[in-house]
């Protein structure tokens, strides 16, 4: 598979794994018209921090639990008089830039730059997203290329799903020096278990279904094969003969008298092959019609394809060429205008493009994250689909710009009130910053961020599962796989294992315990016999 190297790439493509957990600082909490100080813990979150520091921030409870990742990342286009700095030349990211790559960040292109800047921000988002889950990601030419590559190595090209052509603005742009671009890409990776829930059958598509039985509008699909493997000889197991009586208009797939056989044929007189097996055909029989072909004077098999099932329209694979005013830049900058009186954002997405990604990759109850939040566009889809069809929805939204209060977080609150002659969809969020660190420089605990941050930071390291499971009894945090843990911590006091915090605390009976203290006084024969692992806190304990 071809990899895509750039100056500086040594530097960044473990750096994920060295960001600093951090901690969420709480800073209110918003429900239609209120804001609370104490978390309304509804699963609806805007941080305002460094996407990186925050993305780490969110594993120990965020794991493999997205379901959908929408991000419009900057496109690295060199403008930079945007509110969105959109060539990564900002000063939070050439002072990372210095800290992580070094002296060699000065020789740095821009392309180097933005492919330094996004790695480990996308091994972050990979570690997230749930393994149905997919990703979705909004850029152009400057770097779409450079995208790809990648992503097949971060997430695997055979992940990949397809690189749609959005058409963002029909007049295409005349600055353009060669060629007026109309659209832009959408790139999608799945994140192995993936299955699209695909997308509401097309207007246009509609007329197509102009038969009708008891069950609803049809239209009629030939049941052989077409295009690649549709001859016996590709597959002969679906080549088979199906009877038809003329009078009963019964079918059968044994010969029975006065019944005519049909063959699938090619054009060219070669035996083809039907779409179905026989075990399929029967199951399915009621769905088959068979009708003479006008223009060939003879029977053929077809398949009723019903508009509707079950009270539910029938859902398509989405093209690979996305066309429609929905889905314009200008739509997204009126729909933005029309809540602020003003415009106060370059180039929003528009709400029905990301909802359009949402129907194929969410159910009622998905987790939706978008690191790169801009004016909150993915929240303001997730309200809308939510209100659209009673789903439960969650946002995660990420903005590091000093907007996120202002521009991002307002417009959800507008959404939620409701705003012009828009009625809000009701709902709610909780706004955070990123707070301390969990170690310090020194590699110590850092104590100021609070017992239960540290609890939840030793129980998602060693166990790699939610903070939810976590038990609230101290000091046991919990069992997994047959091993428990615990974590003997006072932070006034040096905590020691010993056989008489051994009698108090360890009261879960397991295979094997981790016990976690500042000192151990328990002898290494004991430890091995009784299947316990100590490990020391890491504090500076001299100060005591």
């Amino acid at each position: 598979m071809p990899t895509l190297n750039w100056i500086g790439k040594d530097k960044i493509i473990n750096h994920h794994q060295d960001v600093p957990y951090k901690v969420l600082n709480h800073e209110y909490g918003f429900s239609e018209n209120e804001k609370l100080e104490t978390p309304i813990a509804s699963g609806n979150l805007i941080i305002n921090g460094d996407n990186l520091e925050a993305l780490k921030s969110l594993l120990p409870k965020y794991e493999g639990k997205v379901n959908c990742i929408y991000i419009d990342p900057p496109y690295n286009t060199g403008n930079e008089s945007w509110v969105y700095n959109d060539n990564v030349n900002s000063p939070q990211i050439k002072k990372w830039l210095g800290k992580v790559v070094g002296k060699e960040s000065e020789d740095l292109t821009r392309h180097d730059k933005w492919l330094c800047m996004m790695y480990p921000r996308l091994k972050l988002l990979h570690k997230l997203l749930a393994k149905d889950g997919a990703i979705f990601i909004s850029i152009d030419d400057n770097e779409q290329a450079n995208l790809k590559l990648m992503m097949d190595e971060i997430f695997g090209n055979g992940n990949f799903v397809g690189n749609i052509a959005v058409v963002n603005n029909f007049k295409g742009r005349s600055d353009d020096k060669f060629i007026a671009t109309a659209h832009e890409s959408l790139l999608v990776f799945h994140n192995g278990n993936f299955i699209t829930n695909g997308v509401e059958i097309p207007n246009e598509y509609s007329s197509e279904y102009k038969e009708k039985d008891n069950l609803g509008n049809y239209r009629l699909l030939g049941l052989r094969k077409r295009g690649s493997n549709s001859r016996e000889i590709d597959r002969p197991n679906l080549f088979y003969p199906i009877y038809f009586d003329e009078i009963t208009k019964e079918i059968f797939l044994d010969k029975k008298n006065g019944t005519f056989e049909i063959l699938p044929k090619l054009s060219n007189g070669e035996n083809g092959n039907w779409r179905w097996g026989k075990e399929t055909f029967i199951k399915r029989l009621a769905e088959v019609e068979i009708r003479i072909v006008k223009k060939r004077n003879e029977y053929d098999v077809f398949q009723k394809d019903y508009l509707e099932k079950d009270g539910i329209n029938k859902r398509v694979k989405p093209k690979s060429f996305w066309h429609g005013s929905e889905f314009s830049s200008e739509a997204g900058t009126l729909q933005l205008k029309k809540m602020f009186k003003e415009k106060i954002f370059e180039t929003p997405k528009s709400i029905d493009l990301i909802k359009y990604c949402l129907q194929q990759a969410t159910n009622p109850n998905s987790i939706v994250l978008d690191s790169f939040a801009g004016s909150g566009t993915t929240a303001h889809a997730v309200l809308n689909l939510n209100q659209q069809d009673n789903g439960n929805r969650k946002f995660i939204l990420i903005e590091m710009e000093d907007y996120a209060e202002t521009i991002t977080a307002e417009r959800v609150k507008r959404v939620i009130n409701g705003y012009a002659d828009v009625n809000g969809t009701g709902g709610n969020f909780d706004y955070y910053t990123l707070g301390e660190p969990l170690f310090d420089e020194n590699n110590n605990l850092n104590e100021i961020v609070g017992v239960e941050k540290i609890r939840e930071y030793v129980w998602f390291t060693e166990t790699r599962t939610s903070i939810n499971e976590l038990s609230s009894t101290k000091p046991f945090l919990g069992t997994h796989n047959d091993t428990s843990y615990y974590f003997i911590y006072d932070k006034e006091v040096i905590t020691t294992l010993d056989y008489d915090s051994l009698a108090e605390h360890i009261k879960e009976k397991a295979e094997r315990y981790i016990v976690y203290a500042d000192m151990c006084l328990l002898p290494e024969v004991f430890l091995r016999e009784k299947n316990i692992e100590f490990k020391k806190i890491p504090r500076d304990i001299t100060r005591f």
